[in-house]
């Protein structure tokens, strides 16, 4: 029964995704753009604009966000067990670990996970992948950064040094901010000089974010795909979203919002991690190599698994 889901599936949810980032692929290959400063506007200005609009915008019937982010991260955390395991196994040295970790942990919930959850179970679906993408955003710059600027000659220094990377992050304070007002039920939405320029931010962000994952994947010389490489895209497109089942089902969410951890427990490598790498001189090549194989793979297993998930929810 899955399986007569999977080509309308792709059409209806998948192949959107493609055709935008694609597009970001044609521009870049025809105008060269600087992917530093769409990574920025990103980073700076959209994601923490649509962290804060999301938060006071979309609250879940009946509560359940601190539920849904404790999931989301002992999906990551477990993922990282995972890698170091088989790190272990594959006698991988400190900065192949360090690499094989990050692409294994962090997903692109922002950019893909966000238009792919929408297209999927609709606008009301965003309630949910809002609490994912602010636990993997806020993971990305605390265990994910600490974790690529590990160093241990470089003592607390290198330590210090990722603390003050990661407080420089808006996610951060957008998260705060979001939950400040949520606590003090402060009105922001009447505050229409602040709100509306948010929310356009807000709304930009999925369209822009797809055009700079295109442009990622056009700048990307990818890495060949042996056992290292192979082995965290296992652990990123298909361990993850079997790990998030089993938390979902032993948490009792309802079907609804587990189908939407489920998914995007499963999306490509997050462009992030190659940012990370780049930043403090982790193995750039294995990084974007994980991003740009995972972002083309997931299309074949994010199809499959939504057709499972339609199945299992009926």
């Amino acid at each position: 029964m899955a399986l007569s889901l999977l080509p309308s599936i792709f059409l209806q949810v998948c192949l959107p995704l493609v055709i935008v980032a694609g597009l970001g692929f044609v521009m870049d290959r025809k105008f060269r753009l600087n992917l530093e400063s769409l990574v920025k506007l990103n980073l700076y200005l959209m994601v923490p604009a649509f962290i804060f609009v999301r938060l006071l915008d979309t609250p879940l019937a009946g509560g359940g966000e601190g539920w849904i982010m404790l999931t989301a991260f002992s999906t990551l955390m477990l993922c990282g067990v995972v890698s170091f395991i088989v790190g272990r196994v594959l006698k991988l040295d400190g900065a192949a670990q360090k690499a094989h970790s990050l692409a294994s942990m962090l997903g692109n919930c922002g950019n893909f996970g966000l238009p792919l959850v929408i297209l999927a179970f609709g606008q009301a679906a965003a309630a949910v992948q809002v609490y994912v993408l602010v636990t993997m955003n806020v993971s990305t710059f605390t265990v994910g950064l600490f974790l690529a600027n590990a160093d241990a000659r470089g003592g607390w220094r290198s330590h210090l040094k990722a603390l003050n990377a990661t407080l420089r992050q808006p996610a951060i304070y957008a998260v705060t901010s979001a939950a400040i007002c949520k606590g003090l039920h402060l009105d922001v939405q009447s505050v229409v000089w602040l709100w509306q320029p948010l929310h356009m931010l807000a709304e930009a962000l999925i369209g822009f974010a797809l055009v700079t994952l295109g442009v990622q994947l056009s700048q990307t010389k990818p890495a060949p795909l042996r056992a290292p490489l192979a082995s965290a895209l296992a652990i990123r497109l298909l361990i993850g979203p079997m790990i998030a089942f089993a938390l979902t089902q032993w948490m009792h969410f309802p079907k609804d919002v587990a189908a939407v951890i489920i998914l995007t427990a499963g999306a490509p490598t997050a462009v992030n991690s190659a940012l990370l790498a780049h930043e403090f001189g982790g193995d750039r090549h294995f990084a974007t190599a994980s991003v740009y194989y995972s972002t083309l793979l997931s299309m074949i297993t994010v199809t499959i698994n939504l057709a499972v998930l339609r199945w299992w929810m009926g």
